[in-house]
């Protein structure tokens, strides 16, 4: 039986090879590499890749070896172009980023409905004054994007009592929320109750700019959009007005058509917009060598392989 190979890729190889010292994984060389230079002279033999997929995404023509591919993070889209191969098998990560990226948006909402920023202020100018608030309950969720980290998320607005709408591309059956829209001719009716719309979409064609000027007008003047999926799915600019304008009441934004955030965006300084450099969900190592290491052992028993990602969908 030959001997696996495996190139790391990653800024922190040197943390994922500790760790995957400790996994006890049988026939296995590892090859640390923490960037592009380094990795393209060691990625000869090398027959399975893990690490930032938009790093494999520099090398990945040129190492003629590769069988497989473990992605690190959930957005794969850098390795799905249609000028990259795809005679190999690519793997993304699931069911560890739903909780984090719960954390982050309900961090938000909680600030935003209990008024912790004006409380704060006012701590700041020692002020003793009481702020009104609302109850998450009975406030309409809607998430727009519904696969592990969207049910996720709607699972935790159910548990604050939330009624909670989903939009997905396919229709689909589920008693755990409240209504379930699919297909453009329903994005309206999905939009217009909602006190929150939290957008967790991949990268692709079908998703680019489907917050617009147009689906901007659909929604409540009180609502508040999230987004912790792609840039690629708010038209920034159409967004920029529907804020200028009160159109909408706010913004919790942590991905954008162009990271770093310009210094020149007009989102830096909006009342009631607030930004999180692409945050909501680390991938942590020690979550991702537990999903590598299940898949090596279905790789070497030739076992199909879990949370496989489509190539055309991107996903």
């Amino acid at each position: 039986m030959n001997k696996n190979r495996l190139l790391i890729l990653t800024e922190t190889a040197d943390h994922y090879l500790k760790l995957l010292l400790k996994s006890n994984l049988d026939n296995i060389d590892f090859v640390p590499a923490s960037n592009i230079d380094r990795a393209l002279t060691a990625a000869k033999d090398c027959n399975i890749i893990l690490g930032n997929p938009e790093m494999i995404s520099r090398i990945i023509n040129s190492v003629e070896t590769v069988e497989w591919v473990q992605s690190s993070f959930a957005g794969n889209e850098s390795l799905c172009h249609s000028s990259f191969r795809r005679d190999y098998i690519l793997t993304g990560i699931k069911d560890i980023f739903g909780p984090l990226m719960s954390e982050h948006v309900f961090t938000y909402i909680l600030a935003i409905e209990r008024n912790i920023f004006g409380t704060m202020n006012n701590q700041k100018n020692k002020i003793w004054k009481e702020i009104s608030y609302r109850s998450l309950r009975d406030l309409h969720f809607g998430v727009c994007g519904y696969g592990s980290i969207g049910k996720h998320i709607a699972s935790t607005a159910k548990y604050f009592g939330m009624k909670v709408s989903v939009f997905k591309r396919t229709k689909i059956k589920d008693h755990s929320v409240d209504f379930i829209y699919s297909g453009p001719d329903e994005f309206k009716e999905f939009l217009a109750p909602l006190d929150y719309l939290v957008i967790v979409l991949p990268k692709t064609e079908r998703t680019t700019g489907i917050i617009n000027s147009e689906t901007l007008s659909f929604m409540k003047s009180d609502s508040v959009i999230i987004n912790v999926g792609r840039g690629n799915a708010i038209i920034e600019k159409d967004l920029e007005e529907a804020l200028e304008k009160n159109r909408i009441k706010g913004a919790v934004l942590d991905v954008f058509n162009k990271e770093p955030l310009p210094q020149d965006s007009k989102f830096w300084l909006m009342p009631d917009v607030y930004i999180t450099p692409h945050i909501s969900a680390y991938s942590f190592p020690e979550d991702i060598i537990k999903i590598f290491a299940d898949n090596y052992k279905r790789f070497c028993n030739k076992e199909p392989l879990k949370y496989l990602i489509n190539f055309e969908r991107g996903y």
